[in-house]
């Protein structure tokens, strides 16, 4: 369960987003708005990459800005356009990231293997083109043990095959180990393949739970 605590995020005084108290209880969740509307603003919040007023509680008591560190281990996120150190190798990134959120060895292995990344993962990231990167933003997301994973924009970029594997993988975590998933699009619901989507609509600064 993700609670907001009288949320708002403005840029050079503009509010950019205002949630007075919303709960949003597991499951999957397609969030669509326009361009600009505030998806990504509130998907790097809930990462706790950006600073706001107000709070965002993980389970009612766990604080992204009072238990940081325990929020994030249990949050992962993807961003639409990722950027990494090029001189590092994918693997590299894998370790770190695998590391930081308590991840193994073999869970790793399976989501280079089941997204065919295994031509290129060891070689500097400063060679990938934005389709590789993009995989291996979405790979690093699903490391670990998160009890929330947000995804900004996932359908740009990756090819239908790669597509069909992350589906996939949403839909493992999702049935066997409970987890939730926030993705953030333009697009219509109906082009995400997953069951029991729930829609969250961003307009006018606010988001509405349908």
């Amino acid at each position: 369960m993700l609670q907001f605590v009288n949320f708002q995020k403005s840029y050079d005084n503009f509010p950019a987003l205002k949630i007075d108290d919303v709960v949003i209880d597991p499951g999957i969740y397609w969030i669509r708005g326009a361009n600009g509307s505030g998806k990504s603003t509130l998907l790097k919040t809930i990462a706790g990459i950006l600073d706001f007023k107000g709070d965002i509680l993980l389970n009612s008591n766990i604080s992204v800005k009072k238990q940081t560190m325990a929020f994030r281990k249990r949050v992962n996120f993807a961003e639409a356009e990722p950027i990494f150190p090029e001189f590092l190798t994918g693997k590299e990134m894998v370790r770190l990231f695998s590391s930081a959120k308590g991840g193994e060895k073999t869970q790793a292995d399976y989501y280079i293997e089941s997204m065919k990344m295994q031509t290129y993962i060891n070689r500097p990231i400063g060679t990938y083109s934005s389709g590789m990167l993009k995989k291996l933003s979405l790979l690093l997301a699903f490391l670990g043990k998160p009890e929330i994973i947000l995804l900004d924009e996932p359908l740009i970029t990756v090819d239908v095959e790669s597509l069909e594997t992350l589906y996939q993988w949403i839909a493992e975590k999702h049935s066997q180990d409970k987890i939730s998933f926030l993705l953030a699009s333009h697009q219509p619901l109906e082009n995400l393949v997953l069951p029991a989507v729930k829609e969250i609509l961003i307009e006018n600064q606010t988001l509405t739970l349908n």
